[in-house]
């Protein structure tokens, strides 16, 4: 199977979108359809999805005529750059879209940290791709005939109060046409293709069965706030979708290509891998690459978060999307803008924005039966107490204000936009979650495991003695200098230092989690830790220090150790204390020995810990931790992302730290930070709480309001106002609502204790 995204356009309703993604997922040759009205994406995953196409398009389009579908890679895109286009059409929605494509290009690095810089360079050259729209003169034209219904609808008022009723018919009638035209001319033509409870239909039945009750101003004042709160949910929605896109897509147009001793312009995606770029003080790092000259500081907060600057040089490695403040560069491009740093982190938040949560899945399912079944309640409620009663207005008029209410689109629209913005929000702060699913699961943990190495300390380690001369320190070189090991690397690092002159060995055997065996000049050479030794049956004396210690012996005979010592990260007890407050269990897997693995724990206040674990081990010990705890409390393992894969893929939620730069850890995890600050585990978990927050606030909110309003309709108590603020209302709060899963610097204050 295979994979494809595509672009959607004329599409400008969350309801209207589930609708599609089910009549997609109908087709047999389609295994998954996700429609994402976030990020205006549709993700098919079948056996030839492009091939699919024209048959995609037309199931659609029996849902939403205006429908259009166009590969993200295609000539026709929202990121292609190719100027204004606009579209004009009607959704199911009702009210008219006018998508206009204008592409703002902003320079504001206006990070959400406790400084700001702000670069203004006319050579830096970036673009927002607000898919939020640019509405300029649209606006005014959306509001011409509501101001002038609004107008009428004052004078209808008026006119009722005098109790003028022809007058305040002709002039409510004027009003109605001017409002309501679209959604009645929309509600005919879905009702031709056989779409009878889609919101037009029931709006224009609610505010056309007002007018032949009597209430003239009522029907009137329904389609008004109807269109009043649309355009506010348009532009709230578009605000919202805008401020997520602009915060993780750090893309660059066009990057300053070094030709020989000139600097012209040239698009970013036609830089090569191997070209010269210019980077100026104040400019994003375009294309990932290798400083070849110049030197500088970079802020690299719009990757990692991190508001501390970054000092590069020439041959230090730099990734795009973060600000050369200082002085002027130029890197040699080694990966292209669609394999760059800057590209894989907005696939990886657009990814994420189409995995849904389970939450968000129920709500769909929701929602495709609560208009059914309110739809129906309205039928009920006009014939059963009428025929009782013989008060057919009263009920007639308690069934219109079920219409209006039986819309779901208030859960429909906030639950996977608040989902978005608390991955945008992640995203920011240097934090990748895979998918809503992984938000979900990261809201419920309730024990963290952390591997020692690269995750609680440094991974510097440094020779701080040796016991039996340099002589032992060279050996053991020797036998290390093929290893890539950090605790070998030292080692190599340290004789280097000395100047000596590595030999290589006629034989050479890596022993997983022991050590290694080698032959030099005819002997046999152990270097390794003490269970190595005891497996040889070589006998050593034994003492504790902190540090780990590499012990050598020649032909079964000791001959001393070296010690090497990590360096526990700045923060990492702050980090510790700052889970252990929001009630989280934390506990160490380490393969080092006992006394370092029981030193480190106590300075940092973990819970638990496990040493002299080999890598089988540790899938042994999270299977011992996920069998004892209960079942709606997730576990979450904090490792490297590459060593540590088997891990991270059998906890319920894999984190995998200090992956700037690094692809392997991108595709290891189900979160991915993209610093190696500690700190950011517990802002990860917050910024997941506080989203699944949002949303179950959205749900009890709009599920209250609408509940409550029916059983005051029930009762004969609600009118076309309160209906009208229980549909239209209460999906603007929600939207609002939603997006403050945005904002985290409070969050962020919480998590740096």
């Amino acid at each position: 199977m295979v994979k494809k995204v595509y672009l959607v356009e004329n599409l400008d309703c969350a309801n209207c979108a589930s609708k599609v993604e089910a009549a997609l997922n109908a087709l047999p040759e389609v295994q998954e359809a996700v429609l994402t009205y976030a990020t205006m994406q549709l993700r098919i995953t079948a056996e030839d999805p492009d091939a699919l196409l024209p048959k995609l398009q037309e199931a659609a389009q029996k849902v939403e005529p205006e429908v259009e579908f166009y590969p993200r890679d295609g000539a026709h895109t929202h990121h292609s750059n190719t100027g204004e286009h606009e579209h004009h059409h009607d959704c199911c929605c009702g009210h008219e879209h006018h998508h206009d494509h204008a592409h703002d290009h902003h320079h504001d690095d206006d990070h959400e940290h406790e400084h700001e810089h702000h670069h203004n360079h006319e050579h830096t050259h970036e673009h927002s791709h607000d898919h939020g729209h640019e509405h300029g003169g649209e606006e005014s034209e959306d509001l011409k005939p509501i101001l002038v219904g609004a107008v009428l609808f004052v004078v209808g008022l008026v006119l009722d109060h005098f109790g003028l009723k022809w007058p305040t018919l002709g002039v409510c009638l004027v009003a109605y046409v001017l409002l309501g035209r679209e959604v009645i001319v929309t509600a005919v033509k879905n009702l031709a293709r056989g779409q009878m409870l889609d919101e037009n239909f029931l709006m224009a039945l609610a505010s056309i069965g007002a007018f032949f009750t009597g209430s003239f101003t009522e029907a009137v004042g329904v389609m008004l706030f109807y269109r009043v709160g649309e355009y506010f949910e348009d532009r709230a929605v578009a605000r919202s979708r805008s401020q997520i896109m602009e915060a993780v897509d750090l893309r660059p147009e066009v990057v300053q290509l070094v030709d020989g001793e000139t600097v012209r312009e040239i698009p970013a995606g036609e830089a090569k891998i191997g070209d010269i770029v210019l980077v100026r003080p104040g400019d994003r790092i375009p294309l990932d690459g290798i400083v070849v000259s110049g030197s500088s500081r970079i802020d690299t907060a719009p990757i990692t978060g991190e508001p501390v600057p970054v000092s590069v040089a020439e041959g230090d490695s730099v990734v795009s999307g973060c600000v050369n403040t200082t002085g002027q560069l130029t890197v040699r491009v080694e990966k292209s803008l669609s394999e760059s740093m800057v590209t894989r982190i907005l696939d990886s938040v657009e990814n994420a924005a189409a995995s849904k949560p389970k939450i968000d899945r129920f709500i769909t399912r929701f929602a495709r039966v609560y208009t059914p079944i309110v739809v129906g309640a309205a039928v009920l409620t006009a014939i059963i107490p009428s025929l009782i009663t013989g008060d057919w207005g009263k009920w007639v008029y308690t069934a219109l204000t079920f219409l209006v209410m039986s819309c779901p689109c208030a859960l429909v629209l906030s639950v996977p936009l608040a989902f978005f913005a608390g991955i945008g929000a992640g995203s920011k702060r240097g934090i990748l979650f895979k998918g809503g699913q992984s938000m979900e699961a990261m809201s419920k943990i309730k024990a963290v495991i952390m591997d020692k190495t690269g995750t609680i300390t440094k991974g510097d380690f440094t020779v701080q003695k040796i016991v039996g001369g340099d002589e032992l320190l060279e050996l053991c070189a020797d036998c290390e200098q093929q290893s890539t090991h950090p605790i070998a690397e030292s080692i190599v690092a340290a004789a280097k230092a000395r100047n000596m002159e590595l030999r290589r060995p006629e034989e050479l055997e890596e022993l997983a989690g022991r050590g290694i065996r080698a032959k030099l000049d005819g002997k046999e050479i152990l270097c390794g830790n003490e269970r190595l030794l005891t497996e040889q049956g070589v006998t050593f004396p034994k003492s504790r220090e902190y540090g780990t210690k590499v012990l050598v012996a020649v032909d079964g005979v000791y001959q001393g150790y070296l010690l090497i010592a990590d360096t526990i990260k700045t923060g990492a007890e702050n980090a510790v204390r700052a889970l252990r407050d929001s009630g989280i269990e934390t506990v160490m897997l380490t393969g080092d020995a006992e006394p370092v693995a029981k030193a480190v724990s106590a300075q940092l206040g973990l819970d638990e810990y496990h040493a002299g674990l080999l890598p089988g081990d540790k899938v042994d010990q999270i299977e011992t931790l996920i069998a004892a705890k209960k079942s709606k409390e997730n576990l979450a393992f904090v490792g490297d992302g590459i060593n540590d894969a088997p891990v991270l893929s059998r906890a319920d939620v894999g984190i995998a730290m200090g992956a700037l730069g690094s692809d392997a850890a991108i595709e290891a995890a189900d979160v991915v930070l993209m610093d190696d600050d500690p700190a950011k585990i517990a802002l990860a978990m917050r910024i997941a709480r506080r989203t699944l927050r949002i949303v179950y606030e959205n749900i009890v909110f709009a599920l209250a309001v609408k509940f409550a309003c029916l059983l005051l309709g029930a009762i004969g108590m609600a009118s076309m106002w309160t209906a009208i603020f229980a549909d239209v209302g209460v999906m603007v709060i929600a939207v609002l609502n939603a997006t403050r899963a945005l904002y985290t610097k409070d969050l962020v204050r919480k998590s740096h204790p």
